[in-house]
């Protein structure tokens, strides 16, 4: 990891930091009661996408080197359902045994809304969601096989189908469910959950990875569907690979799909733009996507 700071530091909206011996700086929001601990990932390179021998590896997965020039923060967890209570005033969740089991059942357009409400009413958190490109290099956290946790996983590391294990792997735990954020081992760099429980929406639109060598990938200009990362409760072992990554429409709300916070990451008249493309999502959202299931 670099030793760039963030600029500037403490972070305006921050009700307390700290400088972890093993992971680093991290920055804490409280709002209305409910606190979520931010990541300082600092700017690297990185091999985004799988080589050619890993197994169950897609076509879409093509192999290329990216380099993130600038740092940025990131959720050490998915949003809760107590953050997205405290910001909408009501839990769109499926499941809903403990407010720290991440909201899902929230579309892509759904949290565009709510990160609108939330940057308003906090000033300086500018918050949206992680390029694809700045998700999966978080979730590799320096790492380059198929999981940040190694070859495989299992299901005391991860939340997936332990019915259909990786690469030949024994069977295992299947809970059916969302578990409350934070419950499994973080990734070498203290992100909880970036494989398996819910997938999460990235802010890019889904599409073919350019060719070559890539600075900052923002991903397509335009199209039909969202991308989707990590793998959810629901999912075989394969689709919670750090390169696995799947589209679908914007519209789409699912009880396997939730989002992680990006402060810094929603650019000003971002929000007056998501609503001139609200409608082009609609007309979309009918459209076939790939399947995001297990």
């Amino acid at each position: 990891m670099s030793l760039i700071l963030p600029d500037p530091f403490p972070p305006p909206w921050a009700c307390e930091w700290a400088d972890d011996a093993e992971w680093g700086l991290s920055a804490t929001l409280s709002f209305r009661g409910v606190r979520q601990r931010f990541r300082w990932i600092a700017p690297g390179t990185f091999p985004m996408g799988s080589p050619p021998d890993e197994p169950s590896r897609s076509a879409n997965d093509t192999l290329h080197e990216v380099t993130l020039s600038r740092g940025y923060w990131l959720a050490d967890t998915a949003c809760t359902q107590a953050l997205w209570q405290a910001v909408m005033g009501e839990n769109p969740s499926f499941f809903q045994d403990d407010p720290a089991q991440p909201v899902e059942q929230v579309s892509w357009e759904a949290v565009q809304t709510f990160l609108d409400r939330l940057n308003a009413l906090v000033p300086g958190l500018d918050a949206g969601l992680p390029s694809e490109a700045q998700w999966e290099y978080a979730c590799r956290a320096g790492t380059t096989a198929p999981f940040s946790f190694g070859r495989n996983i299992t299901p005391e590391q991860v939340n997936y189908d332990g019915n259909y294990p990786y690469a030949g792997a024994e069977k295992g735990l299947y809970r059916e469910r969302t578990v409350a954020v934070g419950s499994l081992p973080p990734n070498p760099w203290g992100l909880y959950e970036m494989h398996g429980n819910v997938w999460e929406w990235c802010a890019d639109w889904y599409g073919p990875y350019p060719d070559g060598s890539q600075i900052d990938p923002a991903g397509p200009p335009d199209g039909s569907w969202r991308v989707l990362r990590g793998g959810s409760w629901f999912s075989d072992a394969q689709d919670c690979r750090s390169a696995c990554r799947y589209g679908i429409p914007p519209v789409v709300a699912d009880h396997i799909i939730g989002f992680r916070l990006a402060p810094g990451q929603r650019p000003a008249g971002e929000a007056s733009r998501h609503a001139d493309g609200q409608a082009q999502a609609e007309r979309a959202g009918q459209a076939g996507g790939s399947d995001a299931g297990g």
